[in-house]
C-alpha cells in the first residue's frame, strides 16, 4: 500500500474546499488545505458578504429620504467611504481569522502558498513537495475582463472594495450579477452610474418580466440604464477616463467596472502535469460524482463552471465528502436552487421563469401582484413590489417563485422549502398569510394573470 502524506489534500480555501476539509477531517481523514490567498475565498473576501455589506449601506441613501414622513428629521450627510471600507475590511479579517480556527480546530493543516501538480498525487507549495491519495481541486474563478482598447484602466468588483475614494460617476459593464449589483450598490452610495450592457436586457436567464421591472425601478432610482450598447474604448484624461461606445456616445467617468463573466482560475496550477481536462470554455470537467479525468483528482465548486453561487459549493463538497468518507451515495440535487440578486431593489427567485416553465410544462398558471410596500404609503417613494407565482396545471404544483423587492431573499428563501417540497397552488391558498407583510401575498393570490 502507497503511503501518503494525506488521505486528502485540498487546495483553495474558498467555501467548497474549507466545507470538504472540515467535513472529511471530521469522519477520520487526514487533510490538509493549500491556499495562497486570505481564507475563505472569493465570498469571504471579494464577493457575497462584502457585497451584502455595501449593500446594506446603499440602502440607507433611500430610508434618509423616506425617514421625514415617519416623523424623523434626519439631515442627509455625504457618505463616509473610508469608513465604510475599513469597517468592512476589518470585518472581513475577523471572518479570514474565524476560518483559520476552524480548519485547526478540525484538525486540518493549512499550508500557505500556491499549489503546483507535480503528478496527480503530488502538489509543490513554496519549494516543498506534498503527497495525498486524492486531491480536490476548490480554487474557484477570477473575473475576466476582455481585451478591449485601454484595458489597463478598468478594475473589476476586487478591486472596487479597496478603492481609495468614490469617484463622482462610475461606468459598469456587464448585465449578470455582479454588474448589475454593483450598479445599483454605486447609485445608493451616492455615485451616478451608466450600466452598459451588449444585449437587449441585463440578467439573461432569469423571469422575463422580473428583468423589466427591475430595469424601471433602476432608471427610476437615477441609473443610466445602456442596453444594446458597448464599449469600443476607454482612454485616460486628466479627469478621469473618456469611454467610447460603439454606437458613437462618448461618457466622461470617473472609474470603469467590468463584470463581464469570470474564468476558472486554473492558470499555474500544473494540470499539464495530470490527466484533468477543461471544457471548451476553460472549466475543468468533472463527473457528477465530481471526479476528473485524473481518478486520484477531484473538482467542485465555481472551477468546474456549474452555477456560481457560494451554496452550491457547500452542498457539492458535503456530497462529495460523504460519498468518499461516509455511506452516502447520493447523487447531487440541483432541482429548485434559490438565489438572490442584491440590486436595489433586490430580487429572489426559485424554480421556473415563466419562460422555461412554458417549455417544459406546457399549460402553466401565471399569478402575479404588484403594489407599494406598506413602508411607502406615507412617503413619496414610487418604489413597487413585485411578486409572481408559477404554477404547473397538471399537477398543480408551484413550480416557479419570483419576487422584486425589500428583502427578496429572505422572503423566497422560506417558499422554497415547500416548493422543493412539492407544494401544490391548493397548499398555498389554503397557507393563513401574516399580515401586514409583503410575503402573506404569495398566499393570497387567487386570480391567474394568464
Amino acid at each position: 500500500m502507497t503511503d501518503y502524506d494525506y488521505d486528502l489534500l485540498v487546495i483553495g480555501a474558498g467555501s467548497g474546499g474549507v466545507r470538504a476539509a472540515r467535513m472529511a477531517a471530521g469522519m477520520g481523514a487526514k487533510v490538509a488545505v493549500a491556499e495562497s490567498r486570505a481564507l475563505g475565498g472569493t465570498c469571504v473576501n471579494v464577493g457575497c458578504v462584502p457585497k451584502k455589506l455595501f449593500s446594506y449601506a446603499a440602502h440607507f441613501t433611500e430610508n434618509f429620504h423616506d425617514a421625514a414622513s415617519f416623523g424623523w428629521d434626519v439631515e442627509h450627510q455625504p457618505l463616509n467611504w473610508a469608513r465604510l471600507r475599513d469597517n468592512k475590511t476589518r470585518e472581513i479579517e475577523r471572518l479570514n481569522g474565524i476560518y483559520g480556527n476552524l480548519l485547526r480546530n478540525a484538525g486540518v493543516q493549512i499550508i500557505n502558498g500556491h499549489a503546483r501538480f507535480v503528478d496527480s498525487h503530488r502538489v509543490e507549495v513554496e519549494g516543498k513537495t506534498y503527497s495525498a491519495e486524492r486531491i480536490l481541486v476548490a480554487v474557484g474563478s477570477w473575473p475576466f475582463i476582455p481585451d478591449v482598447e485601454g484595458r489597463e484602466h478598468v478594475i473589476s468588483s476586487n478591486e472596487l472594495f479597496y478603492l481609495d475614494e468614490l469617484p463622482e460617476h462610475a461606468t459598469v459593464v456587464g448585465g449578470g450579477y455582479i454588474a448589475t449589483e454593483f450598479a445599483g450598490i454605486l447609485n445608493g452610495l451616492g455615485v451616478k452610474v451608466t450600466q452598459i450592457y451588449r444585449r437587449d436586457l441585463f440578467l439573461r436567464g432569469f423571469d422575463e418580466e422580473i428583468r423589466g421591472h427591475l430595469a424601471e425601478e433602476m432608471r427610476q432610482r437615477g441609473v443610466d440604464l445602456r442596453f444594446n450598447e458597448d464599449v469600443s474604448a476607454i482612454i485616460k484624461t486628466e479627469q478621469g477616463y473618456q469611454v467610447k461606445l460603439q454606437h458613437g456616445d462618448t461618457l466622461n467617468t470617473g472609474l470603469v467596472m467590468y463584470a463581464t463573466g469570470r474564468n476558472a482560475l486554473v492558470e499555474g496550477l500544473g494540470l499539464e502535469n495530470t490527466q484533468v481536462t477543461l471544457n471548451d470554455k476553460g472549466f475543468i470537467e468533472v463527473s457528477p460524482e465530481f471526479q476528473t479525468q485524473d481518478p486520484a483528482i477531484y473538482a467542485l465548486g465555481d472551477v468546474t463552471g456549474g452555477m456560481e453561487l457560494t451554496p452550491i459549493a457547500l452542498a457539492e463538497a458535503m456530497n462529495l465528502v460523504r460519498r468518499l468518507y461516509g455511506d452516502q451515495d447520493q447523487a447531487m440535487d440541483y432541482s429548485y436552487i434559490p438565489t438572490a440578486i442584491f440590486c436595489q431593489p433586490n430580487i429572489g427567485t426559485v424554480g421556473y421563469s415563466e419562460e422555461q416553465a412554458r417549455e417544459t410544462f406546457g399549460d402553466i398558471r401565471v399569478f402575479t401582484s404588484q403594489f407599494r410596500h406598506l413602508k411607502h404609503t406615507l412617503t413619496e417613494n414610487p418604489s413597487k413590489v413585485f411578486l409572481k407565482l408559477i404554477v404547473d396545471v397538471a399537477s398543480d404544483r408551484v413550480v416557479g417563485a419570483h419576487m422584486l423587492g425589500d428583502d427578496a431573499g429572505e422572503v423566497i428563501q422560506g417558499f422554497a422549502v415547500a416548493i422543493k417540497a412539492g407544494a401544490t397552488k391548493a397548499v398555498f391558498d389554503s397557507t393563513i398569510g401574516i399580515h401586514p407583510t409583503v410575503a402573506e401575498e404569495f398566499v393570497t393570490m387567487r386570480e391567474a394573470s394568464r
